[in-house]
């Protein structure tokens, strides 16, 4: 029986990440978060194009040109969504979510999730701290895994 998975490494390999502006306090952090995940996979800057959006509305589409240009191995999306008081956290959230979802199955580029969605300002910050807990770094490792894992899936494992 063989076992496949990605890699922790993903030398050669280029990744976008795509973060929102609002909440920008959370957001730069969960951007420094996965550049270093990315550095520490051996993954060099110039293989790395970080581009700015709006909000987390803006996300997928701009996942979604992206992964279509074939200049990407992985995307990564970080943005920042705290609860209010009105219905607009649940939309977006929602959004968000089911847009991403939706370029990764629609590319068959990986399209990683990084999208903070908490109750609380403090909730965001924890998770945005440098550290292992940074939820952007999780977002970059696991698009390092994924595109390394769908190598292997379309060339073999090696011999």
């Amino acid at each position: 029986m063989e076992e496949w998975q990605g890699a922790q490494r993903a030398a050669g390999c280029r990744f976008a990440i795509v973060v929102s502006r609002f909440n920008p306090e959370i957001t730069e952090g969960l951007l420094a978060g996965a550049r270093d995940a990315l550095s520490e996979a051996d993954v060099r800057a110039e293989d790395v194009a970080v581009v700015r959006v709006p909000g987390a509305f803006e996300l997928p589409l701009t996942a979604q040109r992206l992964a279509e240009s074939g200049r990407f191995d992985a995307v990564v999306c970080l943005g920042c969504l705290i609860k209010g008081d009105t219905m607009h956290f649940e939309y977006i959230a929602e959004a968000a979510t089911r847009g991403i979802a939706e370029v990764t199955l629609a590319t068959g580029v990986p399209v990683t999730f990084g999208v903070l969605t908490t109750l609380t300002d403090e909730q965001a910050a924890v998770r945005a701290q440098a550290g292992a807990g940074n939820k952007g770094r999780e977002a970059a490792q696991a698009a390092v895994e994924m595109a390394t894992l769908l190598r292997v899936i379309d060339r073999g494992p090696a011999a």
